[in-house]
């Protein structure tokens, strides 16, 4: 069963985000505290654990939840094959996916830096909210037909 593994916010753009207990998804908005959120497409960031565990196979270890600045973390769904518009059961929340990866920062960010690699550009997904609720750690997520 695939499952998040973390829930990460930051109250300010351009800072790694601080993994949290559980979040608050509002439909039209986001995360309640995020910096990100508000009335646009990219309310949400997911990123598989599984992408990052490519990232300390690369020799960054040490890299915690929400080092890719992502909102919640996934484990035993491949996020990066999702098509735009798949809907995403968390819990109690739906999701649908608006984006599939991003552009990096104009000069990289500090893990490309470090590595050459960064998996957000390619492998990070990015939602709004749906149906709203509450998001945590072992929370379900699957895919709705």
């Amino acid at each position: 069963m695939a499952s998040v593994t973390s829930v990460n916010i930051s109250e300010k753009k351009g800072m790694r985000k601080r993994q949290v207990e559980r979040i608050e998804l509002r439909k039209g908005h986001g995360i309640v505290g995020d910096a990100h959120a508000g009335d646009w497409h990219r309310q949400i960031s997911l990123l598989a654990e599984e992408s990052i565990d490519t990232m300390r196979a690369m020799g960054l270890e040490t890299l915690t939840p929400g080092a890719f600045a992502e909102n919640i973390n996934t484990e035993g769904i491949e996020l990066k094959s999702l098509a735009v518009g798949t809907l995403l059961r968390i819990g109690a929340c739906v999701l649908r996916v608006t984006q599939i990866g991003k552009e990096c920062h104009h000069d990289g960010c500090a893990i490309q830096k470090a590595t050459g690699h960064c998996v957000m550009p390619l492998e990070g997904i990015f939602a709004v909210v749906i149906e709203e609720g509450f998001v945590q750690s072992g929370d379900a997520i699957s895919v709705m037909d």
